[in-house]
């Protein structure tokens, strides 16, 4: 195939800009020529090339979309990286947040004499001064428990 190419005499400031173009239309070019040769050899051998064109183009949309998909899974994984850990100490005393929702949820079920699988949510306000932890559990039910 013959390439052609167009030379233009362009400022400093815009050869980026005409490299661009350059290249989009040595591209077409190329495209043309390639289309002007295929018209030119028999029907069965068209076919063939224009197969062979298809398949490329679908292969590499294909490799595109599972770097993707590899890259959004990693980025997922580090956002569930962070490992928290709360302690509340006062006077002697220390207690995590799992140590207090584990009361919480003993006081759910053998105080107030309901199923732990009733038991979804939790929220804990603790107040250290007056030693009391207080809660809401599903939303609904409040009270407190001394710790």
């Amino acid at each position: 195939m013959a390439e052609t190419k167009k030379t233009v005499s362009v400022k400093p400031a815009a050869k980026a800009a005409a490299a661009k173009a350059t290249d989009t239309k040595t591209a077409q070019a190329e495209t043309t020529t390639t289309a002007s040769v295929a018209a030119t050899e028999p029907v069965a051998e068209t076919k063939k090339a224009a197969a062979k064109k298809t398949t490329t183009r679908k292969t590499t949309a294909k490799k595109t979309t599972a770097k993707k998909d590899t890259a959004k899974k990693t980025t997922a994984a580090k956002k569930t990286a962070v490992k928290e850990t709360v302690h509340v100490q006062f006077a002697d005393k220390s207690y995590t947040a799992e140590d207090l929702v584990k009361i919480a949820k003993d006081v759910w079920k053998y105080d107030l004499h309901q199923k732990v699988a009733d038991f979804k949510s939790v929220e804990l306000y603790v107040k250290p001064e007056e030693s009391v932890v207080y809660y809401v559990i599903n939303g609904e039910v409040q009270g407190n428990f001394g710790i």
